[in-house]
Formats: C-alpha cells, sequence, structure tokens
C-alpha cells in the first residue's frame, strides 16, 4: 500500500496523487495546472503513470484544478469510473465543457499568432469533455462505495463549494489495512450558503491542504462591510465594479451577499451583472441541492424560488449582451469569470475598462505569481489582454476573506476535531504556507508533519517521511 504525489505537490494547482493497494492504481483528482503559458505547457506533457494503468478515478470537487485535466487522461486511454458526489458530477459536467471551449478559444489565438506554436493545438476536445463527463459515477455524503478490489470510499462535505468531500479510503490487502483520509480543498467555517467542514474518522496518514495554512483570512463579516464599502464608494464616484470570481462557489456567495444586503447597500440604483454562461448554470445547480445548505440559506430557501433575491439582476447568457455591457458607463457590478483571469469574459471587460479611472476591479480569490491578476495587484501601469497592451487606470481591490479554503486556524480546527492524529502530508499549497501549518501541528499537536515533493511515495502501513522520487 502506498501514495505517490504527482500534482499540487509544492504547489497549489495541479491536483493529482496516486494510491496503490492489490495491485490496484486508483488516482486521486486529476487537476489542470493553473497559471500562465509555462504552466499550460506543463498539462501538455504526459502524466508520469500510463492513463490506461488506472483502475479508478476518485474526484474531491469539481474545480478545475482538482478535475481539469480529465478530459486528457480519457484522451490517452482512461476508461475507467470516476467517483464523485452527485452535485460534483452535475458541476464537472458543465466546468470541463467550458474548459474545453476556452482551450479551443486559446488554441484560435495563438494560431492567429503562430501557426507553429505548440499552443495552437487545444490541449483536449469538447468531445473529449463528454468523454470524461459520460465516466462520472455520483455518490452521497456517508455511501461507501467500493472503487477497486479492496479499496473502499465515502465522502464527508468539505465546505468548499457545492459537493466538495472530504475523501476517507479504507484499504484491505491480505491482513493489512490502513485508512487514509484527503481533505481535497476545506472550506472556511461559517461560510455562507455550504455547512461546515465536517471531520474525519479513524486515518493512518492524511492529506491535507494548505493553500492558506500560513495565515488566517479577514474576520468575516468585517470582509462583507468592506464589500459594503466599496459598493457604495463606486457608486458615489459613479463608476463601474468589475468581479472577476469564479464560476463555481464565489460567484454564487457574492450574489448572496448583494441579496442579503440589497437595501443596505443602496442596490436598487444598480444594474448587476451575472456576465458568464457558467456562473448562471452553476447557480442553478446550487438550487437543485437544498439539503446541503446551511441553516440560514435553508431558511433563504423556503421563502424564494429564485437564487438570489435581485431584482436588478441581469444574467447575460449570449455574446451580444456581454457586449452591450460595455454601454453601461456607471453604477453597474459586473461579475464574470474567471477568478484567477486564465481566460472568460472578464478579459473583454478588463480590455474595455482598465484605463478607466472611474472603473474598480476587486479580487475576491487566490491570484498565482505572474498571473494578469498578480500583475494588476502588484500595480503594473501596463498588462497585455489578448496580444493588446492596455494601460491600467483602475483601482485595485482585494477581499481575501472570502476565500472558499479555510485559513490557517481553520485548518487546525479541523485536524483537531478527529480523534486520530495521522501523520500529515501537506499538499495543494506553496512551501512558505506549507512550513507555516507544519510547525503548528508539529508544536501544538505532536503531529508528524510532511511537505512532499512531486514523484514523492509513502508507505500507507508505517506513514513516514516521503521517499524519493
Amino acid at each position: 500500500m502506498r501514495l505517490q504525489f504527482f500534482g499540487a505537490a509544492g504547489e497549489v494547482t495541479g491536483s493529482c496523487h496516486i494510491l496503490e493497494c492489490n495491485g490496484q492504481r486508483v488516482l486521486l483528482d486529476c487537476g489542470l495546472i493553473q497559471g500562465g503559458r509555462d504552466s499550460e505547457a506543463r498539462n501538455r506533457e504526459p502524466f508520469p503513470f500510463d492513463a490506461k494503468s488506472i483502475d479508478a478515478v476518485v474526484l474531491s470537487h469539481a474545480h478545475i484544478d482538482h478535475s481539469g485535466r480529465l478530459p486528457l487522461l480519457v484522451r490517452r486511454g482512461y476508461r475507467g469510473p470516476i467517483y464523485a458526489h452527485n452535485a460534483t458530477c452535475d458541476l464537472a459536467e458543465i466546468l470541463l465543457a467550458d474548459s474545453a471551449n476556452l482551450a479551443a478559444s486559446r488554441a484560435r489565438r495563438a494560431a492567429r499568432r503562430d501557426p507553429r506554436d505548440p499552443m495552437a493545438e487545444p490541449l483536449y476536445e469538447r468531445e473529449d469533455a463528454k468523454r470524461a463527463a459520460s465516466q462520472l459515477r455520483g455518490l452521497r455524503y456517508g455511501q461507501s462505495q467500493e472503487v477497486a478490489p479492496g479499496i473502499d470510499v465515502s465522502f464527508a462535505d468539505a465546505g468548499h463549494i457545492m459537493g466538495s468531500c472530504v475523501v476517507q479510503l479504507a484499504l484491505r490487502e491480505g491482513k493489512d489495512t490502513a485508512n487514509l483520509v484527503f481533505s481535497g480543498d476545506l472550506g472556511q467555517y461559517d461560510t455562507p450558503i455550504l455547512n461546515d467542514p465536517a471531520s474525519f474518522g479513524a486515518a493512518d496518514a492524511l492529506l491535507l491542504e494548505h493553500t492558506y495554512g500560513g495565515r488566517n483570512h479577514r474576520d468575516r463579516d468585517e470582509t462583507v462591510k468592506e464589500l459594503g464599502r466599496i459598493v457604495r464608494d463606486t457608486a458615489q464616484e459613479g463608476g463601474v465594479l468589475l468581479i472577476p470570481a469564479f464560476a463555481v462557489g464565489r460567484s454564487q456567495e457574492i450574489l448572496y451577499q448583494l441579496g442579503k444586503h440589497f437595501e443596505e447597500w443602496g442596490l436598487a440604483r444598480w444594474k448587476v451583472f451575472l456576465d458568464s454562461p457558467l456562473a448562471i448554470k452553476t447557480s442553478h445547480i446550487y438550487w437543485d441541492y437544498p439539503h446541503l445548505y446551511d441553516e440560514e440559506a435553508t431558511r433563504l430557501k423556503r421563502t424564494v424560488d429564485p437564487m438570489p433575491i435581485l431584482d436588478n439582476l441581469h444574467l447575460s447568457q449570449s455574446s451580444d449582451q456581454s457586449k452591450a455591457i460595455n454601454q453601461v458607463r456607471d453604477r453597474a457590478i459586473v461579475i464574470a469569470g474567471s477568478g484567477m483571469l486564465n481566460g472568460g469574459r472578464m478579459l473583454h471587460h478588463l480590455k474595455q475598462r482598465l484605463g478607466r479611472r472611474d472603473t474598480r476591479v476587486l479580487f475576491t480569490g487566490y491570484q498565482p505569481g505572474h498571473s494578469l491578476g498578480r500583475r494588476l495587484i502588484d500595480g503594473a501601469d501596463e498588462v497585455r489582454i489578448h496580444g493588446q497592451t492596455v494601460p491600467v487606470a483602475a483601482s485595485m481591490h482585494t477581499l481575501g476573506g472570502l476565500s472558499a479554503h479555510g485559513g490557517q486556524d481553520d485548518l487546525l480546527r479541523w485536524y483537531r476535531g478527529s480523534d486520530s492524529r495521522p501523520t500529515v502530508y501537506l499538499v495543494h499549497g506553496n512551501p512558505d504556507q506549507g512550513e507555516a501549518l507544519a510547525a503548528r501541528l508539529r508544536s501544538e499537536a505532536g503531529t508528524r508533519a510532511f511537505l512532499p515533493q512531486p514523484g514523492a511515495t509513502i508507505n500507507l502501513l508505517d506513514p513516514g517521511p516521503p521517499t524519493g522520487p
């Protein structure tokens, strides 16, 4: 019984790990490596394993940095089941289709610049995404499923996005047994709409994400108050507020807060645009799983039919509807993809409005190093968008308290909430964040904590320091 780390080890994106037991190979996540051109090139490299050798895939949740290479895995020969929560199956189907569309768009732009560019070929096609979606197999929270001989899987709510899972694996090989837990991505406690992360059961080894393992988020109530101030300040100056947002989770939470504070923030005088077909579809899926809501959202669901409560919300499905937003000059909030500015309609809005001083750009999520979002936050005077140089006169704001990831105290609280004290392997985070969390785990919980490198392996019968690569 062993586990090998192939993605999101020493970095945030590209979650991918292989579990071996009884001669079976189970892949935990198969995520896209996100960032700039170098990241795109890494996605095109051969997998460090044979796709045809995988017996089953277990998907922790639908975000593309956990699911986005599944179409590529299928394209390269994987034909087995992909186990996920039912809500994740619904979300992954639309996210993977969108990812294929973005891949095609990026390839067309690269081909116009240089037909010989390797990026002129899409990473995968729409048919690959459809085939991957057809291999999804839905499970409920708490349902046990044998995904391969000697490997049983059950899911618990991770509180990150709808359908996100803490993956619990019970392993049997002859007389030997072991329990492995994979946190997936854990949400903050007291996040609107979603329940808190569920505690995990018995475990010998724990794969724990540490995206924000080195710090805590700002108090959520203070964050929401700041969001209100930004909305009111933008209105006073007669400008437009652009909010790049992930289609899954973040867009729904922002709409939830706008609806909850509709009168307090004076939103009746605004036009609010959800300019993302993907986020619109996602919102409908969120509304289809009311049994997964927290108490406050459950009460809201009982009183209204559509989600959210915004009379002045405009859903921009078509490209013409999106382009028409450019004619709006003031008191508009535009929520559009993507959260990391690596594609989507927000790029077009930024290209049109970054040069205007009455524009504000509000970042509500992590922006990788060297990405467009990071350059804007760091104060770039100009940026390149779709091959054009765009001057920057707009003001930038960050709102870290809305993160879908738990901060350091959240991660420690979740770990302490279990009766077992497994050896911890920190994944899905930058090394500085991991070292900070590992230090607290060692000093406060007496836990052995390690930061594995890509290609490293651990023995699940005697969890200790990773070996290799």
